[in-house]
């Protein structure tokens, strides 16, 4: 896998349409900002079929590696070398949610990722029919994952689109690569 002196590597995984696209363009501008400023208008997005790279430059450069919500077959493939891991769950989606938390224990419960700082995103919390993070903590048994883990978990709720949260995401982006990196 890819590896550069000072930078780090962090997976991006979530469901098709969780919004991860949308997330990284935005940590991207934000970052290009030093965390200040208006984020701008929208870059438009479609569902990643495959694996898009992105660097955010913040104290050191940290490669995103992005993979499509329909290659979880194969994300297994790409866990080397994972310093970091954000996974992404669409928050306005009960449906899709179980499918998430299974997503997520296979993640969590994977060896070449049990030294891997893990940051799972609760995304679209600014649409009216999004779920509260009290229930998606009861529905998936999160505090039992947490517990039984091997990696540090933090959770954040955020909405890429608003650009809610994200500064929260930078920063800890930047404080584990400072660890790890």
């Amino acid at each position: 896998m890819w590896s550069g002196a000072g930078s780090g590597m962090c997976l991006l995984l979530g469901a098709t349409g969780v919004g991860k696209t949308l997330l990284v363009k935005r940590l991207q501008k934000l970052s290009s900002r030093d965390g200040k400023g208006d984020l701008g208008d929208l870059a438009p997005t479609r569902p990643t079929v495959g694996t898009n790279l992105t660097d955010i430059v913040a104290q050191r450069r940290i490669t995103i590696r992005e993979l499509g919500g329909c290659m979880g077959p194969i994300w297994s493939s790409y866990y080397g070398n994972c310093h970091s891991l954000l996974f992404m769950v669409d928050t306005s989606n009960p449906t899709q949610l179980s499918a998430s938390c299974v997503q997520l224990l296979a993640l969590l419960s994977a060896e070449q990722l049990a030294e891997a700082s893990v940051l799972i995103l609760f995304n679209k919390i600014d649409l009216p029919c999004y779920m509260t993070i009290e229930e998606i903590k009861s529905l998936i048994r999160l505090p039992d994952l947490i517990a039984c883990a091997k990696q540090n978990i933090t959770t954040v709720e955020i909405s890429a689109w608003k650009g809610t949260g994200l500064s929260e995401v930078l920063r800890w982006l930047e404080d584990t690569h400072r660890m790890n990196g």
